[in-house]
């Protein structure tokens, strides 16, 4: 199905594609994958090639573009871009509480452990298959950047370039490797934070005192706690969070009746940065996208353990957590509970496919260009590096001028600089 519009001088197409939920067997059940195609309208009809914008998470859909700026504006010059809701997101079927509720857990589990990346590739797959493109290019964000990685391991042949923003993943380390690296480097976020706003540790205190002595309700009914508000330190591993953060925090209380207490206003934030509870894939399914051949069980909480700074008591300085995901929240969500039992599932589920194949990528022809961002909160510099190493025909720009949303804040000069950098591999001579 295609429907289209125009706005500006950009068409836009809405594609929708009917493909295998699970692609071992093809004639099974279905689902709906959504991409939007977004063209130069000069050039609608020109034989442009593609690019594929394959979106950070897991468990979030594709933009949805206004205009034509950032890297959508350096796109266009050359390509036409295929923006994919990935499996289960955006106008793709999508997963919900919601959408989920009629099925069991064991059943809940199994529809979900089809939406990791291999599937998604698959998708794309599918996708150019009924497009009839025989080559596109992919522009993969933070995990957008792990599928990118699936994509060169299996799909090799239909790639023409791979361009990654934060997103180079280790290819055979464990989760909690993963985790005992991302707790130091949101140990730095917080250290510099806390730096710049001393006078914000004991506000962080207050509030994280008040909601231990208090039972707080945000808008949703579901009650707050310090576990929940520590979690907003995953805004720390972005560009320029630091004053929006103070700015959060400063104004969080309001006296009512004589008395302190947590305002409205800050209490709807707090909800609004809950992201998990629309998208609850990012969730269920984050700790998977590490997953080979071995279970999670609950690595970022296990490994919490080894910093027990993290665990806040009253008296004790304060810290913010950043990109985990914890069992308890499967308690304390109001759009998590009804998924407790299939994360329990999925968090000890020991036989995940392969998401890599390290020999297909030690043959590598397609040129691969990769921000790699020296200061990345949620993505570690030094295993993106170890896995660059074993990439032939890669490269990296490694900066600290970017923070890990580098392509959202200046996605035109970085995708520039990427495609530059793989015209350079793609004009080597060949061996």
């Amino acid at each position: 199905m295609q429907t289209s519009f125009i706005d500006g001088d950009l068409l836009y197409r809405q594609h929708t594609f009917e493909l295998p939920l699970d692609y071992n067997q093809p004639q099974g059940r279905r689902i709906s994958v959504f991409a939007r195609e977004v063209v130069d309208l000069a050039r609608q009809d020109a034989d442009l090639p593609w690019l594929v914008y394959l979106q950070g998470g897991p468990g979030f859909p594709s933009p949805r573009p206004d205009s034509r700026s950032g890297w959508l504006k350096r796109a266009l010059q050359e390509y036409r871009v295929l923006l994919l809701d990935q499996r289960g997101t955006g106008n793709s079927t999508v997963i919900s509480h919601q959408t989920l509720a009629h099925l069991s857990a064991p059943d809940q589990a199994e529809y979900l452990s089809h939406f990791r990346a291999d599937n998604i590739v698959r998708d794309a797959e599918a996708i150019r298959e009924s497009l009839g493109v025989k080559q596109w290019a992919i522009l993969g964000q933070s995990f957008g950047g792990f599928c990118s990685l699936t994509y060169l391991s299996f799909y090799p042949h239909s790639l023409s370039r791979a361009y990654l923003t934060g997103g180079v993943p280790s290819l055979s380390r464990h989760a909690d490797d993963v985790y005992q690296a991302t707790y130091q480097r949101v140990l730095d976020k917080n250290n510099a934070f806390f730096a710049q706003f001393p006078q914000a540790q004991e506000q962080c205190r207050k509030i994280a005192d008040f909601l231990l002595n208090n039972d707080v309700r945000l808008p949703n009914g579901q009650r707050f706690t310090v576990e929940q508000f520590q979690m907003i330190g995953i805004n720390l591993g972005r560009s320029h969070a630091n004053l929006p953060m103070y700015y959060l925090l400063e104004d969080a209380f309001v006296t009512a009746n004589g008395q302190e207490t947590l305002s409205y206003s800050f209490l709807n934030a707090m909800l609004a940065e809950q992201s998990y509870q629309t998208n609850p894939i990012y969730a269920i399914l984050h700790e998977s996208i590490y997953c080979q051949q071995s279970a999670s069980n609950w690595s970022a909480h296990r490994v919490r353990d080894s910093y027990p700074q993290f665990h806040y008591t009253s008296g004790k300085p304060f810290l913010f957590t950043g990109e985990m995901v914890f069992p308890w929240m499967f308690d304390q969500f109001a759009c998590l509970t009804p998924l407790k039992d299939s994360a329990a599932i999925l968090a000890t589920k020991q036989d995940w496919p392969a998401l890599y194949d390290i020999e297909a990528l030690a043959e590598n022809t397609v040129p691969v260009t990769c921000a790699v961002y020296a200061e990345d909160m949620y993505v570690e510099m030094d295993y993106s590096l170890e896995t660059l190493r074993g990439i032939p025909n890669s490269k990296a720009w490694i900066t600290n001028e970017y923070e890990h949303n580098g392509l959202r804040q200046d996605g035109e000069t970085i995708l520039n600089k990427l495609i530059e950098m793989g015209n350079a591999i793609a004009n080597l001579p060949r061996e």
